[in-house]
């Protein structure tokens, strides 16, 4: 995975930005993930979330620099930091470091994927409740054959939180080619998606997922925050149900 910076990036960088009550965004820098020669330029996303107690939760994390650091002093402590699915790991031993007070929460497989990176005890979220924040917020994770990834909802803000279970990349930020390559893998916005790789790796558990996505809309999310790409700032439900057709039809 390599990192950089160019116009698929949602600037200013690495700074707090407010999407609702308790709940910020940073956008972080681009990297490229896939199989060579093809791959493909992702911008970065975290999430932070405030309990009531002002216990942060850090969702995804992208690089910690100096000013962010202190941007994250200022609205609370951080307490929970989490790895959502297998790929998305690489700055948490960072956050790690900065915070040792906070405890790292693990998708299943991310030690698998990381090799040496991620040579820390930490539990997995492999259950539905059962987590210091399930006063707060919901916890869904969604086995597939290749991963799981664990989504999020803060009933509060009515905010879901995802990884790359939808992905939405706007054609203006992508070359031609990039866009071609979006609009074929089902994840060019306005009409991102799941990626169509990554539906063949739930295509043993389409029963599960359905049953997860259901789940989601019933929450009745009005936003849903992804890691790549333009996020959705309202309508969440009627985007989980147009972003899945495919599979509630």
């Amino acid at each position: 995975m390599s990192k950089g910076c160019n116009s698929v990036t949602y600037a200013p960088l690495d700074t707090l930005k407010p999407v609702a009550k308790d709940v910020w965004i940073v956008d972080g820098p681009m990297i490229r993930f896939g199989m060579a020669p093809l791959k493909m330029q992702f911008p970065t996303r975290m999430t932070v979330i405030r309990s009531k107690r002002r216990a942060l939760f850090i969702h995804s994390p992208t690089p910690l620099t100096d000013s962010l650091k202190a941007e994250i002093a200022n609205i609370g402590e951080v307490r929970h930091i989490v790895g959502p699915n297998r790929i998305h790991y690489w700055w948490i031993p960072e956050w790690r470091t900065a915070f040792p007070k906070a405890e790292v929460w693990l998708a299943p497989r991310i030690r698998e994927q990381a090799k040496g990176r991620i040579d820390f005890d930490a539990p997995e979220l492999t259950k539905e409740t059962g987590y210091p924040w399930d006063e707060e917020i919901k916890t869904l994770p969604v086995a597939g054959s290749f991963m799981t990834e664990v989504e999020f909802f803060h009933p509060a803000s009515r905010t879901l939180v995802l990884t790359d279970f939808i992905e939405n990349f706007e054609p203006k930020k992508l070359s031609w080619w990039w866009r071609w390559l979006a609009r074929a893998g089902g994840v060019l916005a306005p009409n991102g998606g799941m990626p169509r790789d990554m539906r063949l790796t739930y295509s043993r558990q389409k029963p599960q997922l359905k049953a997860a996505v259901e789940t989601m809309i019933g929450w009745n999310p009005e936003r849903i925050i992804l890691a790549h790409g333009k996020w959705i700032e309202r309508d969440g439900a009627a985007e989980l149900k147009r972003s899945f057709g495919w599979l509630l039809d």
